[in-house]
C-alpha cells in the first residue's frame, strides 16, 4: 500500500510540473491507475507496478473510464482522485483566462486607437472652422449700413433729423443774442460772420475724443462772454437763454458721441481680443501639424489670416484619414492581417500627446464663444445708447417727435439686420456641433 502512495504521489507531481496541454492525459492515466488498484483495498501484494508510468492516448483513457465503476472505501484514494479533477480544470479555467485577458488587452488598444484617431480628425474640422469663424468676426465688428446712419446723425452738418446744427447755432445767435436784429447794423453782421467762422473751423472737423458740437458749443460761448464785456448790447440774460438752447444740442450729440466711443472702444478690444486668440490657435495648431509631419504654415511676408487660409488648402479632414490610413497599414501584420495597436500607441507617443492636449483647442473654442457673444452684448449698449440720445433730441424739441420714432425704428432694423447678418455668416452652432464631436475628456497614455 504504501509503495501504491508513492506511486500515486510520483505521478501527481509529474501532473503539477508538467506541460499544460499534458495534464489531462497524465491525470487520467493516474486516475486508471488508482482504480485498477483499489477493486480489492486490502490485497495488494499481487500488484505488479511498472517502473515507470506510460502515458495512455487520451481517448484510450477515456474509454477505460468509461466502463470501469469506481468501488472504494478508502478515502485517502478518494480524495487524490478528486484532486486530480480539480487540477485538469484548474487548468482549463487558467488557459481561457489567460486568452481572454490577451484578447481584453488588444481590444483596449483598439479602442484607444479609434478614439485617438478619430478626435484628431474631427479636431482637424475645428482647427478649420474656428480660423475661418475669427476672421468673419473681424470683418463683421465693423456694419457698413449702422455705420452710415449713426456717422450721419452725429454729423454737426447733417440734416437727418430735419436740422443741421451748424445752422440752428446762427439761428439761435440771431433770434436770442441778437434779438431778431441781425442785419440791424455792421456790428452784428460780423457778430454772425465770426460765429459762422467758429462752427466752420477745421479744429472741430478733427475732434476725435469729443463730440465737435461740444467743441463748438464751448468756442462759442467763450467768444460772446468775451465780446459782451465791451459789448454793452449783449446783456447777460440773453446769453443764458442762448447757453440754455444750446446745451440741449450739446447734450443730444454727446449722448451720441459717448455711445460712438463706447462702441470703438468695445470693437477695438473685441477685435485685441480675437488677434489674441487667433495666435493661439496658430501655435496650437503648430504643434498639431509637426506630430504628423504637415508643412507647417508659411507667415513670411503673409498676415495670420492669409497664411492659416492656405494651410489649409492642404491640411484637410481627407489629408488627415489617409495619413491614419497609412499608418494603420505601417502597423498591419502581413501574416494575419491584423494591426498591431500596441506596438503603433507606442511608437507614436506624438500622437497620443494630440489628443491629450486637445481640451486645450476646445478652450479655444470656448474663448472665440463668449468673444462672440461679448459682441452683440457691445452692440446691444451701443443700440441703447442711441436711442437714448435720440429720446433727448425728442424730450427737448430739437426735432419732429415723429421724425424721430421713425428713425428709431429705421436703427432698430438696422441693428437686427446687422445681428442677423453676422449671426448668419458666423453660424456659432456649426462649430459647437463639430466640436462636441471631440471626446477630449479621455486620454491616452
Amino acid at each position: 500500500m504504501h509503495k501504491l502512495l508513492h506511486l500515486i504521489l510520483n505521478a501527481i507531481r509529474h501532473i503539477t510540473c508538467g506541460k499544460p496541454k499534458h495534464m489531462h492525459t497524465v491525470g487520467l492515466c493516474l486516475a486508471m491507475l488508482i482504480i485498477s488498484t483499489t477493486v480489492n483495498a486490502q490485497d495488494t501484494s499481487g500488484i505488479v507496478v511498472p517502473d515507470t508510468l506510460t502515458p495512455l492516448t487520451d481517448t484510450g483513457a477515456a474509454m477505460g473510464l468509461e466502463h470501469i465503476r469506481i468501488q472504494t472505501t478508502d478515502s485517502i484514494l478518494q480524495s487524490l482522485y478528486q484532486q486530480i479533477k480539480k487540477l485538469s480544470e484548474s487548468d482549463r479555467q487558467n488557459a481561457m483566462a489567460i486568452q481572454g485577458l490577451l484578447q481584453g488587452r488588444e481590444v483596449d488598444n483598439m479602442t484607444k486607437y479609434q478614439l485617438m484617431k478619430n478626435n484628431i480628425i474631427n479636431a482637424t474640422q475645428t482647427y478649420y472652422l474656428l480660423n475661418k469663424k475669427i476672421i468673419d468676426l473681424k470683418s463683421r465688428a465693423s456694419t457698413n449700413s449702422l455705420d452710415v446712419f449713426i456717422t450721419s446723425i452725429n454729423n454737426p452738418e447733417s440734416k437727418e433729423l430735419g436740422f443741421s446744427f451748424n445752422e440752428r447755432v446762427i439761428e439761435l445767435v440771431k433770434k436770442i443774442v441778437l434779438e431778431g436784429k441781425a442785419d440791424a447794423n455792421k456790428r452784428n453782421q460780423k457778430i454772425v460772420e465770426s460765429t459762422n467762422s467758429i462752427i466752420n473751423s477745421p479744429i472741430f472737423k478733427s475732434f476725435t475724443a469729443l463730440s465737435p458740437p461740444l467743441g463748438i458749443a464751448n468756442a462759442i460761448m467763450t467768444f460772446f462772454h468775451s465780446i459782451s464785456i465791451t459789448d454793452k448790447s449783449i446783456n447777460e440774460k440773453n446769453l443764458k437763454e442762448f447757453e440754455n438752447e444750446l446745451n440741449k444740442y450739446v447734450m443730444f450729440y454727446t449722448s451720441l458721441n459717448e455711445g460712438n466711443q463706447k462702441f470703438k472702444y468695445g470693437l477695438n478690444f473685441n477685435r485685441d481680443q480675437l488677434n489674441s486668440l487667433h495666435e493661439d490657435l496658430y501655435n496650437h495648431l503648430l504643434f498639431t501639424a509637426s506630430a504628423m509631419k504637415f508643412n507647417l504654415p508659411d507667415r513670411k511676408n503673409k498676415s495670420l489670416a492669409e497664411a492659416l487660409n492656405q494651410f489649409f488648402l492642404t491640411f484637410t479632414r481627407e489629408r488627415v484619414e489617409q495619413y491614419f490610413n497609412q499608418l494603420e497599414k505601417q502597423y498591419t501584420n502581413p501574416r494575419t492581417g491584423k494591426i498591431d495597436y500596441e506596438r503603433l500607441l507606442r511608437e507614436n507617443g506624438n500622437l497620443k500627446e494630440v489628443n491629450n492636449q486637445l481640451e486645450d483647442l476646445v478652450l479655444l473654442t470656448k474663448r472665440f464663444e463668449n468673444i462672440y457673444n461679448e459682441y452683440f452684448t457691445l452692440l446691444d449698449t451701443y443700440y441703447a445708447q442711441v436711442n437714448n440720445a435720440l429720446q433727448i433730441a425728442a424730450d427737448n424739441g430739437l426735432a419732429d417727435k415723429n421724425l424721430i420714432k421713425q428713425k428709431q425704428q429705421e436703427f432698430a432694423q438696422l441693428k437686427q439686420e446687422a445681428v442677423n447678418d453676422i449671426k448668419a455668416s458666423i453660424n456659432i452652432d456649426e462649430l459647437k456641433n463639430n466640436t462636441d464631436n471631440i471626446k477630449y475628456r479621455f486620454k491616452i497614455y
